[in-house]
């Protein structure tokens, strides 16, 4: 039985954004300036949390390595199209294309357990003070990351085996400017059922998983700052959830949005534009707003170039 399953031969095109050679210019200078802005943004969250020893802590901690995730997630992307762009190609060799896939999935699902993390410690810092560095020792942060790690993994992996399971019958024309899973899918010439639904389980099994545990803890944080009667001490606590808040807000929101429209409209050339906000901007943007209102950081930084706050 021939599936004509040529993967070897098989020719992967990433369509992007627009066919129009006038606007490849102004979508490189973009992406280019977005790409180098997330790289140094968050370079320097990482270098001011190793290099400020008040910064060892572990909220810095989990921040450093929301980081990290953040600029290892653009860079399974950006760069790909960046090339596409300048060498005036589409195509994406298979291997690339699963290799892409399967990173992509691994660090998007890390910045999802990572925020779940955060909120944890962000728990147990308001609600458990006295005993926070007790709880939060070292062992148990390392642990923590370590699992998300292992379950980002495990996670990737599976996603990237069943589509290597799939036929695929002529070459592709993926509406995006990346391979992302949805899409490569939808081209199968074989059963995709069982795709479906590890993706449909993985995904609400994951991610409502670590989205509930972070509605969980700030429906505690709430609950104890209600006990506090000073409303600057309810401010002054909730204020270190700030940050924190806006950057789930920005991931989930923009995240789900992308995966409901795209159910809801069937329209796989919106999908590229909507995924735009949570692949490429939001790891843009999480540096600006941790070091906006954060005078810890600020500190750090000047500290970092030899200046004064």
């Amino acid at each position: 039985m021939d599936s004509k399953n040529n993967t070897r031969i098989l020719e992967i095109f990433l369509l992007g954004f627009s066919k129009d050679p006038e606007l490849q210019p102004l979508i490189f200078g973009i992406f280019f300036s977005v790409y180098l802005t997330t790289m140094l943004g968050n370079l320097l969250i990482i270098l001011a949390t190793v290099s400020d020893a008040h910064l060892h802590t572990p909220m810095y901690f989990f921040l450093s390595n929301l980081s990290f995730v953040d600029i290892c997630l653009t860079s399974t992307t950006v760069p790909k199209m960046l090339v596409n762009i300048q060498t005036h190609s589409q195509a994406i060799t298979y291997a690339a294309c699963i290799i892409q896939m399967y990173f992509f999935l691994l660090f998007a699902e890390m910045d999802n357990f990572l925020l779940a993390v955060m909120a944890y410690d962000r728990f147990v810092a308001i609600c458990h003070p006295l005993h926070y560095m007790v709880i939060m020792s070292p062992q148990l942060c390392v642990l923590l990351v370590l699992v998300c790690w292992i379950l980002s993994v495990l996670h990737a992996l599976l996603h990237s085996l069943m589509v290597l399971r799939l036929s695929f019958c002529t070459d592709i024309e993926i509406p995006h400017f990346f391979c992302e899973l949805n899409q490569v899918v939808q081209f199968a010439c074989s059963d995709t059922f069982p795709n479906d639904l590890v993706m449909y389980f993985a995904t609400v099994l994951l991610a409502t998983t670590a989205l509930a545990g972070i509605l969980y803890s700030y429906y505690r944080i709430v609950s104890s700052l209600r006990a506090v009667s000073s409303a600057q001490g309810k401010y002054k606590a909730f204020s270190t959830c700030a940050s924190h808040l806006s950057v789930v807000s920005l991931f989930y929101c923009s995240g789900l949005g992308v995966y409901l429209s795209s159910a809801v409209t069937h329209s796989s050339h919106a999908s590229a534009p909507a995924s735009v906000m949570y692949t490429v901007v939001t790891p843009m943007l999480n540096p600006f707003i941790y070091s906006m209102r954060n005078q810890d950081v600020k500190r750090a930084l000047c500290s970092l170039f030899g200046g004064k706050v």
